[in-house]
């Protein structure tokens, strides 16, 4: 039997094709919101997660470092989607026929020259791949939406224009979570993923990340964000190169797990080609 695979949006989204490109030979499982892909792994319905977690042009995704680490799941794999932004629209239509567009509002200035340029008005949707499915079960004449070619492909729509971003380094990272956790994987290139809370001593954060630095262990993301409501408590994630069995990568969480009150590692996983 395939694998599930929960992942936020409409068929056709860029989870979608986040999933595709790691485990083609799943199955897709649509969800309307982050808690209900985290939600459909916990309560069986699906087998794994795929959830965005940052984005070149936009940073991190909200709220998705608050809800990794009380998910239950762990990493176990990465994607990295190009996010390239295709118009459709119902078949037998030119460009000129089209005047208004749909799209997620996070995707609607991203391809702004382009709708400029052909004097092409834009409103926001819930959902790109959302909007898609809309127009198309509708046979909307006249009104395109801007989405994922897979988008395109799922819904039986023309892609009337391709690659309409303005910017093209626009790339979203993806987890792929599982309930259960796998750090005997092994790759040339792993990373490891946690998050932190220091202890309330001065320069704790300082101290914590000196075993990196004295180890050689590169760390590739850190960010901190508020927990518990308060403006005290503060938590960290972070990504490293490299395996916790590793001589190095063990030092250096020992040390850390020194300067902390809270350690939890979230996953342990081959870096994607993409990274390189």
């Amino acid at each position: 039997m395939p694998q599930r695979i929960a992942f936020q949006g409409d068929l056709g989204a860029y989870s979608h094709e986040a999933c595709l490109k790691a485990r083609p030979e799943a199955t897709p499982v649509p969800c309307a919101t982050f808690e209900d892909v985290i939600g459909a792994v916990r309560e069986g319905r699906a087998d794994m997660a795929m959830l965005p977690v940052e984005n070149t042009t936009y940073g991190r995704v909200a709220d998705i470092h608050r809800l990794l680490p009380e998910s239950g799941l762990h990493i176990v794999d990465e994607a990295f989607v190009r996010v390239r932004i295709s118009l459709m629209a119902m078949p037998g239509q030119t460009l000129g026929d089209i005047k208004h567009v749909r799209a997620h509002l996070v995707l609607i200035p991203q391809a702004k020259a382009f709708l400029n340029a052909h004097g092409i008005t834009a409103e926001a949707a819930a959902d790109s791949a959302g909007a898609a499915a809309d127009i198309a079960q509708a046979g909307e004449m006249g009104v395109g939406a801007l989405a994922s070619a897979v988008a395109a492909d799922i819904h039986g729509l023309e892609i009337l224009s391709r690659d309409i971003e303005d910017q093209g380094h626009n790339t979203t990272r993806f987890l792929l979570m599982s309930p259960l956790a796998d750090h005997r994987a092994r790759a040339a290139h792993m990373i490891t993923t946690f998050v932190f809370e220091v202890r309330n001593i001065p320069a704790a954060l300082y101290k914590a990340m000196g075993g990196f630095a004295t180890n050689g262990v590169n760390m590739t993301k850190l960010e901190s964000y508020m927990v518990g409501g308060t403006f005290t408590a503060t938590q960290f994630y972070a990504d490293i190169e490299g395996h916790p069995d590793d001589p190095a990568v063990a030092r250096a969480l020992e040390e850390l797990d020194y300067f902390t009150n809270k350690l939890d590692i979230l996953g342990v996983y081959p870096a994607a080609a993409r990274r390189d």
